[in-house]
């Protein structure tokens, strides 16, 4: 799971473009073969996804492009047109190189898994009406914004008409919730290593499980800090 490709952010899931590329080579030596695709999965494959839109996903599904790569793509469809954002044509230049296109909401709400199910609904269903409309089809598969997950969550992108979801929980293996397939992700991150990306892409244990371990660290944090984890992070972001 990547998000910005871009140079000089201090976002902690930034990477840089030299870096992505270095993950890329090193991820392509050590599975020896692309990335799947959610609709065609088999044992031992893998995938790479990107959340939230940004302008850099042009960038970063043109290097994907030159390796003949496909990624999945995961627009928050209230953003698209923003500042540092794709607007639509760029969705539909990315879409036009083969990626997949899918949800991450309408609004990219900070704390998806306390929203109402009424709520979710609405913003998966929009989301995908909105996608399906400049598109020109059905979209089938979404990813959870903000990494906060719940079966509720799960349940209303099943009943919104999506097939597969993918998650931010650091897990390996299929799960599947009212017929949609949940697809957790490892989390690429501004410190990751190549060899941890491709590690990770091989299905190595060892990275899975401390990504794991520590993202149970940071679920109790959460959870203790409420709603006010988000401001948090984002202030002891801007002080690094």
């Amino acid at each position: 799971m990547y998000h910005d490709v871009v140079e000089g952010s201090s976002d902690i899931y930034a990477v840089t473009p030299d870096d992505f590329r270095r993950q890329l080579d090193e991820i392509q030596r050590s599975t020896g073969r692309p990335p799947a695709a959610f609709d065609n999965l088999a044992d031992g494959d893998w995938m790479i996804t990107f959340d939230d839109g940004g302008a850099s996903a042009l960038f970063a599904a043109e290097e994907l492009q030159r390796r003949s790569w496909r990624g999945h793509f995961f627009v928050a469809t209230d953003l698209v047109g923003t500042p540092a954002h794709l607007d639509w044509d760029g969705v539909r230049a990315v879409a036009a190189m083969g990626h997949l296109i899918g949800s991450h909401s309408c609004s990219h709400p900070d704390r998806m898994a306390d929203l109402s199910a009424q709520e979710l609904l609405d913003e998966w269903s929009r989301s995908g009406a909105v996608l399906a409309r400049e598109l020109g089809g059905p979209v089938r598969t979404a990813s959870v914004p903000g990494g906060l997950y719940s079966k509720t969550v799960g349940r209303t992108a099943a009943e919104a008409g999506y097939k597969t979801l993918f998650t931010s929980l650091p897990r390996q293996g299929l799960r599947s919730i009212d017929g949609s397939r949940l697809i957790g992700r490892y989390a690429i991150r501004r410190d990751t290593t190549p060899a941890e990306a491709a590690a990770a892409a091989a299905g190595k244990a060892v990275p899975w499980a401390r990504q794991r371990a520590a993202w149970g660290l940071r679920g109790a944090v959460k959870k203790v800090a409420g709603s006010r984890y988000e401001s948090m992070r984002r202030t002891l972001l801007a002080r690094r």
